[in-house]
């Protein structure tokens, strides 16, 4: 008889939750992380990052308050203070998923896991000399970032000149001058929070836009939200070399040397598939991550992958959402994973959210499609609260079935607002009831509403 209903390898958010639906669920669950509890998410990612960003968006509004009759003297920000105060959120947080795993009754190790393979007992899985069995296996192993071997980065890494987003987190200094290699939201993120305590900020973006995914128009807002905080961008521009001061780059064929104090470098994340011996029972790995279908099953029944291991959306939120589907699809449940409905964030100032589909890829994908644009003035509390606000807010309506199918918000809280959205989407709620929803006034919520009504349907 197996030693567990379901073993799950690593403990970052889809990892953990996993393990805690399991044994609310009544069924005997083993937990192993070799590194961290909580993962990326908790010690080095989500939640690090948004306490920084806490103090430096406080300070920043505290000495540019002057359009809002405000003047505050003496204004000053402890950088070493506020990386303690990031250590204290984590170690809180992480204390709070012990005591939830605990609750749930779940044996956890912290230690180094090893597939060793399959047997009558189930899965067999090494961990600081003890092989245990379960019957089913999850796989959270997550991500780590990606270092290409660019000429004179190895060097730099090792000198210290040049950080991933782990290091930069435990910096102990503001760097006067930071490049940040790299546009995407860990970028943008971490050069908001250094440029709103006065670092010289340069962004360096091989593509042809920051921000990832997010439309052209409400990237624009960033961008000049950043541009606003003293931040230059390079797009279209990859780092070719790295010296120990310096950035070598290169646009259009012309290159450019960029000085520097530190380099955050932040081009993307891979997943954790090597060294779990995933081969012992032909888990199946393309293009460096783990395949899954939309029950996040690998394609060998009784083994899953969830989280940023199988590549379909690096996101905590992503990854707690497949730990209840793989579960769930344990019990007999019904519930595969829906990814229209998945929103997207960025912690910028503004900040930025959406979720569904843009008039554009609606429109690919066969459907007769309008889009809504408007600018988030028409919301009284965002005016009241945004001086020359520059926010947005789109939507895009299926204009055969009348309901919301996409949205975007630029500037307010915008990462707040976007999940009401995502309900609406995902219950393809028809516009005229959506119209009778009553939004409580005076709230930045209300953008929503104007552009249901603004629908030409």
């Amino acid at each position: 008889m197996a030693d567990f209903d379901v073993i799950v390898i690593g403990a970052g958010p889809g990892g953990y939750l996993a393990a805690e639906r399991a044994g609310q669920a009544g069924l005997k669950a083993l937990l192993i992380e070799k590194q961290h509890i909580g993962g990326t998410c908790l010690n080095e990612g989500c939640i690090p990052t948004k306490t920084l960003l806490r103090s430096s968006k406080l300070y920043h509004a505290s000495v540019t308050g002057q359009p809002y009759a405000v003047t505050v003297e003496g204004a000053k920000v402890d950088h070493s203070a506020v990386v303690a105060r990031k250590r204290a959120v984590t170690a809180s947080l992480v204390a709070g998923v012990k005591a939830g795993l605990k609750a749930a009754k779940v044996k956890t190790v912290e230690a180094e896991a090893i597939i060793t393979g399959r047997d009558a007992d189930g899965f067999a899985v090494t961990a600081a000399g003890e092989t245990y069995h379960g019957k089913n296996l999850i796989l959270a192993t997550g991500s780590h970032p990606i270092v290409p071997g660019i000429p004179g980065l190895a060097d730099a890494i090792k000198e210290g000149f040049v950080l991933t987003s782990t290091e930069m987190l435990e910096i102990d200094s503001v760097p006067s001058k930071l490049c940040v290699v790299g546009g995407g939201v860990i970028g943008l993120e971490m050069a908001t929070y250094f440029a709103q305590l006065g670092s010289e900020i340069e962004i360096v973006e091989a593509a042809g836009k920051v921000a990832g995914n997010l439309e052209a128009d409400a990237t624009d807002v960033i961008v000049k939200g950043c541009e606003a905080l003293g931040m230059k961008f390079h797009i279209n521009t990859k780092a070719v070399s790295f010296g120990k001061d310096s950035v070598q780059v290169e646009c259009a064929g012309k290159q450019e040397e960029i000085k520097c104090d530190k380099v955050l470098l932040c081009i993307g994340r891979a997943a954790n598939t090597e060294g779990y011996g995933l081969e012992s029972i032909h888990v199946p790995v393309e293009n460096r991550a783990i395949k899954v279908d939309e029950y996040c099953l690998t394609g060998i029944p009784g083994v899953y992958a969830i989280g940023d291991c199988n590549g379909t959306g690096m996101l905590a939120h992503v990854a707690y959402r497949q730990a209840e589907v793989a579960i769930n699809h344990i019990l007999g449940k019904e519930d595969p994973m829906r990814w229209a409905v998945v929103p997207s964030l960025v912690h910028t100032e503004p900040e930025a959210a959406f979720t569904g589909m843009t008039v554009e890829e609606a429109k690919a994908k066969g459907i007769d499609a309008v889009g809504v644009k408007l600018t988030m003035n028409y919301s009284g509390l965002y005016l009241a609260e945004n001086e020359n606000g520059t926010g947005i807010m789109k939507a895009t309506f299926d204009k055969k079935k009348k309901t919301m199918i996409g949205a975007t918000i630029v500037g307010g809280p915008a990462s707040e607002l976007i999940t009401i959205c995502s309900m609406m989407i995902d219950n393809e709620l028809p516009v005229e009831r959506m119209k009778s929803y009553v939004f409580p006034h005076p709230t930045c919520a209300e953008i929503i509403r104007e552009a249901i009504f603004a629908a030409k349907l």
